[in-house]
């Protein structure tokens, strides 16, 4: 990633866009301003940038399907703007793939806070001594700490935003643990994200898609009743 941080506004309020790219360059990032999905796939191709913010309702192509079809090509982080709160907003918005969500209106404090998170688990750099970058196999699987890479056991790699990593790496990390959900939102989020239970079952949801032979009937992934997950595969640390 370049030294500074190069963000995406994707946001048709041109005076929430302003304020929002203006305190991102006051706090050494930049940000770049796309009305719509079509402004924002010519700035894509342009390339550099590290993280998407990423309005619910735009003209044209809304936040939610933009996010589906950004995350059939590309891992890079999204946090999600939407103007209601409710639990359907950011259950729909996790399960298109967004890393994140902000309801408006919002503290530009705050958004920068949850890009800063956002960014740093991409980056892997919350990993503490005892989990220190490395790579981890199971079923044929390997999950490569240090590159932030998941490859299937025919050698493919496989697309899984940073989310999606971080959870797969916790349940690597430990291996036949039963781990609340509360658990696993303090593992994979810290301890100053928002408490949104159901943000974790999302991400099972789409890890099981990714890596189970049949998501239905869950083998690596086990759910245990009123317990959390538990990941059953022999994990051998590399």
């Amino acid at each position: 990633m370049s030294t500074t941080a190069q963000i995406l506004i994707v946001e048709d309020d041109s005076e929430i866009s302003s304020l929002v790219a203006r305190y991102l360059s006051q706090n050494g990032m930049r940000g770049t301003v796309a009305r719509d999905g079509r402004e924002m796939d010519r700035a894509l191709r342009e390339g550099g940038f590290d993280l998407i913010v990423l309005d619910l309702n735009l003209p044209g192509e809304d936040g939610l399907s933009i996010c589906r079809r950004l995350r059939q090509g590309t891992s890079i982080p999204i946090i999600m703007l939407t103007a209601r709160s409710e639990d359907i907003d950011r259950i729909i918005g996790l399960e298109m793939g967004a890393d994140d969500y902000l309801g408006k209106p919002f503290n530009p404090r705050e958004l920068l806070a949850r890009i800063r998170a956002v960014m740093r688990r991409q980056q892997g750099t919350q990993a503490d001594p005892d989990t220190a970058p490395g790579a981890f196999s199971f079923n044929g699987w390997i999950l490569d700490a240090s590159k932030r890479e998941l490859s299937n056991p025919d050698d493919v790699r496989v697309a899984v935003t940073g989310a999606e990593f971080d959870l797969l790496r916790a349940f690597c990390e430990r291996p036949g643990r039963v781990l609340s959900r509360d658990i696993l939102l303090d593992l994979t989020q810290g301890r100053s994200a928002t408490p949104f239970e159901r943000s974790i079952d999302i991400l099972i949801s789409r890890l099981r898609q990714k890596i189970e032979r049949d998501p239905r009937e869950p083998e690596m992934i086990k759910t245990i009743r009123s317990g959390g997950y538990l990941f059953t595969p022999a994990v051998e640390r590399r």
